[in-house]
C-alpha cells in the first residue's frame, strides 16, 4: 500500500530546521506552536522515526532529520512549481530584477528558470549594474526587486546571506606578493574603498592597476596576474581563484546580501520570485547566516 508524506507536515519541518525551533518557525508560517509541533509528532510517526533531537537547548536534527531535509527541500521546490504553474497562468507582464553583476553567478540563472517554469507568461527582466546605481532605480520604482551587496540593511530590506569577501587573483598567480599591492576596482565597486582602508591600517601600500568601469576590463587585468580584487566568497568566475595568502593580506569582513522588494507590486508574481531568490541563496555553498 502506497504511503504519502503530508506537504504541510513536511514545510513546518523545513521551517523548524531552518529557523532553529518551534517557536520561529510557527511566527514564519503564521501558524501557532502547538499546530506545528503536532505536524512534526505526525510526521515522525508516519515515518517511524526520530527527526529532531529535542535534548538540548535549540533544536537540531537527528541523522534521518537530516537525510529527509535534503529531499524535502526538493519536494517543496517542485510542489511549489507543479502549483503555481497550473494555477497561476493568469499572470502576465513583466517583472524587472536588478542583480549586481558579481552575483548573478552561480545563484540566479537557475533561478531565472525554476520561474520560467512556474510563471511562463511571465517576462523577467534583469538588470546588472552596481548596488548603488541598482538602489537609486529601485527608490525610482524603476526596478521591481532588487538585490544588493552591502554591510547595512536598508528599512524595508531583508538580508538573504552574509558571505565573506575574499582575495581572488590569476590561478597560481603571484601578483598579490608585490608591494606596492596593485589593485583593479571598477570605480563605482562598493568594496574598492573598503579594501583600500582596509590595506591603509594594517600598512600595506597599494596602488591602482587600472581605473575603469568596465568589469571585463577588471576581470582581464586580474587573470593576467596583473593586480588582484576582491569578491563574495564563492562567486569568482572559473579564470579567477581565492588567493590563500597564509595571511599576507588582511582578513575582509562579511558583506550582505540583501533583497528589497516593491511595495507598490507585491503580488503573488513578486513574492514567488522572492522565494526562488531567496530558497537560491539558502542553498549556496558558502557560510550563510544560521
Amino acid at each position: 500500500m502506497a504511503r504519502n508524506l503530508d506537504m504541510t507536515a513536511l514545510r513546518s519541518f523545513t521551517a523548524v530546521a531552518d529557523a532553529g525551533g518551534v517557536t520561529k518557525a510557527a511566527g514564519l508560517l503564521n501558524l501557532t506552536q502547538s499546530a506545528v509541533s503536532m505536524q512534526l509528532k505526525r510526521l515522525e510517526e508516519s515515518l517511524n522515526t526520530t527527526l529532531l533531537d529535542r535534548s538540548a537547548r535549540t533544536i537540531a536534527l537527528t541523522p534521518q532529520g537530516e537525510q529527509l531535509l535534503s529531499y524535502a527541500r526538493r519536494m517543496l521546490v517542485l510542489n511549489d512549481e507543479v502549483y503555481s504553474k497550473l494555477t497561476a497562468t493568469e499572470f502576465e507582464g513583466d517583472v524587472t530584477l536588478g542583480v549586481p553583476h558579481d552575483i548573478i553567478y552561480p545563484v540566479i540563472p537557475e533561478v531565472l528558470r525554476r520561474f520560467a517554469a512556474m510563471c511562463p507568461r511571465v517576462r523577467v527582466q534583469l538588470v546588472s549594474s552596481y548596488t548603488s546605481k541598482l538602489v537609486e532605480d529601485f527608490g525610482r520604482g524603476e526596478i521591481d526587486l532588487i538585490l544588493t551587496t552591502e554591510d547595512v540593511l536598508r528599512a524595508g530590506g531583508e538580508t538573504l546571506a552574509e558571505i565573506p569577501l575574499v582575495w581572488v587573483g590569476a590561478p597560481g598567480g603571484q601578483a598579490w606578493k608585490q608591494r606596492p599591492l596593485r589593485l583593479a576596482y571598477e570605480q563605482a565597486c562598493i568594496f574598492r574603498k573598503f579594501v583600500q582602508r582596509r590595506l591603509d591600517d594594517v600598512g600595506i601600500p597599494w596602488d591602482m592597476a587600472v581605473d575603469t568601469d568596465s568589469t571585463r576590463t577588471i576581470e582581464a587585468t586580474v587573470s593576467a596576474d596583473l593586480a588582484v580584487h576582491t569578491m563574495l566568497e564563492g562567486t569568482e568566475p572559473r579564470h579567477l581563484e581565492k588567493i590563500n595568502h597564509g595571511g599576507q593580506l588582511p582578513t575582509l569582513r562579511k558583506m550582505n546580501i540583501n533583497l528589497y522588494r516593491s511595495e507598490i507590486d507585491d503580488g503573488p508574481v513578486i513574492t514567488d520570485l522572492s522565494r526562488l531568490i531567496r530558497d537560491g541563496f539558502r542553498t549556496m555553498r558558502v557560510p550563510v547566516m544560521a
